[in-house]
């Protein structure tokens, strides 16, 4: 009786090696706003096996339409694009939602188009683009609205989602202008928010912002609910998997991970 001993070179048993979070299946290229924190935290709690996170950081002013717009003006972005796609990602995604439906849909089209330009040859997308195609693929129509964005933000957040056919029959805001604000508000207070919102008239949630604590309530809101929640990380993490070819679930984070895709009808 012979027994197998797996060998190396030199006979040498072969070694186990430890997970390293390589992401030999997909890796994500993040812009991000350097005084954010959430959305590299939820992807990394998010992510399967194999799939990687690496981010270059883009400076926020404030979290109103003027701070915004300063950012997007600025010659960083063109150059955190160019720094990510010396890299060898497989994604690029840009992690900002009110900067990217800022102006509208059209406003969201026309990064994307910069975007593949400044990184030829890998898949891109952007928080709005991403959020778009996730309720899509939960078969959402009218939704509730959660953002911690100022008014005039908000308001946006609406006129984009309502110019995309998913019209918002029941909103809140906190009115939050400076980023790292936005990351301190508890889970405990934003689901509250949502489900003191709930009504039969929405058939899904969707929640703004990329530095706003949410992966870690969805799954509790939708039990709660009965209905799908979208949120801006949530979203931007499964499009950026799907594009990058995974087709994992990743239970506890929603329903929308159990979705590839939607059809785009040029």
């Amino acid at each position: 009786m012979s027994t197998q001993i797996n060998t190396i070179n030199g006979g040498r048993m072969a070694p186990k090696f430890t997970y390293d979070g390589n992401g030999d299946r997909c890796r994500i290229g993040l812009i991000f706003m350097a005084s954010s924190i959430v959305m590299e935290a939820e992807m990394w709690a998010m992510a399967p096996k194999g799939v990687s996170i690496h981010t270059t950081r883009i400076k926020l002013p404030k979290v109103t339409v003027e701070g915004i717009q300063a950012m997007m003006d600025a010659p960083e972005l063109e150059q955190a694009a160019r720094l990510l796609a010396s890299a060898p990602i497989d994604v690029l995604c840009f992690g900002g939602t009110s900067a990217s439906f800022l102006h509208g849909t059209a406003y969201d089209q026309a990064l994307i188009a910069k975007l593949k330009q400044w990184a030829p040859g890998i898949e891109v997308n952007t928080a709005s683009t991403a959020s778009l195609a996730g309720l899509k693929a939960v078969g959402a129509e009218s939704v509730i609205l959660a953002t911690p964005y100022v008014d005039e933000v908000h308001n946006r957040a609406i006129r984009f989602l309502e110019e995309n056919g998913h019209p918002v029959v029941a909103s809140r805001n906190l009115k939050i202008d400076t980023d790292q604000a936005l990351a301190e508000v508890p889970l405990q207070k934003t689901f509250d928010m949502i489900c003191e919102m709930d009504t039969p008239e929405a058939n899904a949630v969707f929640i703004s912002c990329t530095n706003f604590l949410t992966a870690g309530l969805i799954d509790a809101v939708e039990k709660e609910l009965g209905k799908p929640v979208v949120s801006a990380v949530q979203s931007s993490f499964w499009h950026s998997l799907r594009l990058g070819g995974v087709a994992d679930d990743c239970p506890g984070y929603g329903a929308l991970f159990q979705h590839g895709l939607p059809e785009v009808r040029e």
